[in-house]
């Protein structure tokens, strides 16, 4: 490679890149720490050109990716590299060139060529099919009604909870008693039963030549355990490389160890503190291990220069981390100075961080910065509820990244569909959604009880008069008693909203494998009414229509050219905007109640938090509401916690930061208007259809 090329590269990603100098086929293991901006992806394409320069056949190039776009993107950054180098220099890099990478994909699109090609050697059909997800649960759903799972008296799990948890047991290589302990302990009672229901899910699949999407990492993985297979496929191949390794299960660390067993002419590329996907059965023990694997130890390179943030806010990034319990030594530094520390704004509850992040959302677009250059990040897809709220009310376009919005969310349209039922018995929409709620209510059932509520003056009656389908029988008294309590306002507003969810609870848990994780979107909408004066302008205000209409137009980025981004961290990995607001930074939130037990957990929760600071190129605040709203308190009971600052930023961290309050916001409600005289807009609208 060119001096001139390699100049542009800094001295960290030039030692990566030439790794083994001349003698590249004996070159032993490399591991690339590759922190937040530093160029990981230059670094590794030029570390791919630098071997075809240097003589490797391509070939005998293996580059894994965790996606196609990543593994196009990689191809086409190295045949610009090479493109360039061959306009210097003619030589053997012009038919490297034509040859372009062969074997740079995802693990399962290469695990499936494999296969493919080994499929008699191995036991499989040579025209084996591959099930996506979809079909997977298909058949998984199945197997589920011929074993007879589908009519037990407790309700057995979805087909879709039955797949997560094969393919968490598969790809994290733990036993099936542990995954449903640690992640699906609603499914616990069933251990029997799931592990009849997977031996005859795999049974199925292999008498109809079918694999599914974990099967390609399981059956190459098995594959790599024939001594004579592994060899002649390890064979086949000079140089291996892994983009993102910090997110590679146990089944690709396996696969990989498998492939370069002495790690001669393995590069693998990755941040530890980036790790945060474990929810997808990745590991940071992978990449953490790695080096020990190897005797002698893998070199290790690690790249600290960002290319992406000020150098204040990789500052408090760094304080973040470095309190990690395991971690490869990083500090992370930038050319790009600036005066503006990270912000860290207190604010008295999650009504006004909704104001706080609108407010100067509104003000640095007046000052210049697009819609498209902020963003707005979360633990939780429920987290950002009351600002999605704010954002609809105030007209102001976004797109939702990481789980549905708020308000298109089937649990929040259950709720809201109930309280329009109740505000409105003619509501038919309403009522339809309502009482299919019910055990052993459909659509027949719904229309029947709806058309004898529209010929009763009392929809109230009418419902007393219904005969319930038996199914239901045990669920309809309570379901007419709320009705009958919300509809005549005995109880207030908003405890009326929250009569709706203790009725609705234990029905969510029937109808939803989830239900744990969709109930604190229940808890945030009772929050949320907490703001309104009223149930009517409630209603009103959310401007939610029918299920069959378009909602949420607020929230369609295709109706403005500009549009502020709110994401999950999670979805925001990868991603980077000139302004961040990070919402909700209190224990309990960041890191989240739910993974605070294992230790494991709360590291990777502090990760998180370092993945979304270093998403910020200029600006980054980080809000931490006061109190928050609580339920189930007695009436006149206090309805609020309080919170603590995230235990991320303890205060001996606190320097690198800008700490201040928001004040809060005028809330006027303006003054009264008098009364007018009653226009018969109705009949006017009507005449105007003939």
């Amino acid at each position: 490679m060119s001096a001139a090329r390699l100049e542009k590269l800094n001295p960290q990603q030039r030692r990566a890149v030439e790794h083994g100098g001349l003698s590249l086929a004996d070159a032993g293991p490399l591991l690339i720490i590759a922190g937040a901006g530093s160029g990981k992806t230059a670094t590794l394409a030029h570390r791919v050109a630098y071997l075809i320069e240097q003589g490797a056949d391509p070939r005998r190039i293996m580059l894994l990716t965790f996606s196609r776009r990543a593994a196009a993107e990689m191809t086409r950054r190295v045949d610009r590299i090479l493109a360039e180098y061959m306009r210097q220099r003619s030589g053997p890099a012009a038919g490297a060139l034509a040859l372009s990478l062969a074997w740079a994909g995802t693990f399962h699109a290469i695990g499936a060529r494999l296969l493919r090609e080994y499929a008699e050697t191995i036991g499989l059909a040579p025209a084996f099919t591959i099930h996506d997800r979809e079909d997977s649960a298909d058949l998984m759903n199945l197997v589920r009604h011929d074993l007879g799972l589908s009519n037990t008296e407790k309700r057995f799990p979805t087909k879709n909870t039955c797949l997560a948890i094969y393919s968490r047991a598969v790809n994290g290589e733990f036993a099936l008693a542990e995954v449903l302990g640690t992640y699906f302990p609603w499914c616990a009672m069933w251990p029997d039963e799931l592990r009849a229901l997977f031996a005859r899910y795999v049974e199925t699949k292999q008498l109809q030549h079918v694999l599914d999407y974990d099967d390609l990492l399981l059956y190459w993985a098995h594959m790599m355990q024939e001594p004579s297979i592994a060899g002649e496929i390890a064979d086949r191949f000079d140089h291996v490389l892994v983009d993102e390794y910090q997110d590679t299960n146990k089944l690709q660390a396996s696969v990989l160890l498998a492939l370069r067993r002495d790690g001669k002419g393995l590069t693998v590329v990755g941040d530890d503190a980036q790790s945060i996907y474990s929810f997808r059965s990745a590991t940071v023990r992978n990449i953490l291990d790695f080096p020990g694997h190897f005797s002698p130890r893998a070199a290790v390179v690690t790249l600290e220069q960002n290319y992406r943030s000020t150098q204040p806010i990789l500052a408090a990034a760094n304080a973040v981390i470095e309190l990690a319990e395991e971690r490869f030594t990083k500090n992370l530094w930038s050319e790009r100075a600036s005066a503006e520390r990270p912000q860290i704004v207190s604010v008295r509850d999650e009504a006004e961080q909704a104001l706080y992040v609108v407010e100067k959302v509104l003000e640095s677009r007046e000052q210049g910065l697009a819609l498209k250059a902020q963003a707005v990040l979360f633990r939780a897809s429920h987290h950002s509820g009351p600002l999605e709220v704010e954002l609809t009310r105030r007209n102001i376009p976004f797109v939702k990244f990481g789980g549905l919005k708020f308000l298109e969310a089937a649990h929040i349209k259950d709720m809201l569909a109930f309280l329009r039922w109740a505000e409105n018995p003619r509501d038919r929409v309403a009522g339809f959604r309502v009482i299919q709620l019910l055990p052993g209510a459909g659509p027949a059932t719904a229309a029947k009880i709806l058309d004898r509520v529209s010929e009763r003056a009392d929809p109230l009656v009418a419902l007393g008069e219904q005969k319930p389908p038996a199914a239901a029988s045990a669920h309809w008294p309570a379901f007419v008693e709320t009705l009958r309590l919300v509809r005549g306002r005995a109880a207030g507003w908003p405890a009326e909203l929250d009569l709706i969810r203790l009725w609705y609870e234990p029905h969510l848990h029937r109808i939803h494998d989830d239900a744990l994780l969709r109930q604190p979107d229940l808890l945030q909408l009772v929050q949320i009414a907490s703001t309104y004066p009223s149930r009517e302008r409630f209603l009103t205000e959310l401007t939610l229509d029918p299920p069959d209409a378009t909602t949420d137009r607020a929230g369609d980025p295709l109706l403005d050219e500009d549009y502020l981004v709110l994401s999950t961290i999670h979805s925001a990995k990868g991603q980077e905007w000139k302004s961040v607001f990070i919402l909700n930074a209190v224990d309990g939130c960041l890191p989240s109640d739910l993974a605070a037990g294992a230790s494991a957990e709360i590291e990777e929760e502090r990760r998180l938090l370092y993945v979304a600071m270093t998403r910020a190129r200029d600006h980054l605040h980080i809000v931490v509401p006061q109190r928050f709203f609580v339920h189930n308190q007695r009436a006149g009971g206090d309805r609020h916690m309080y919170a603590s600052r995230t235990r991320f930023i303890p205060a001996a961290s606190l320097d690198h930061f800008e700490s201040r309050a928001w004040p809060q916001a005028a809330s006027g409600q303006g003054a009264a208007r008098p009364a007018r005289k009653a226009i018969d807009i109705s009949g006017r609208v009507r005449r105007t259809w003939g």
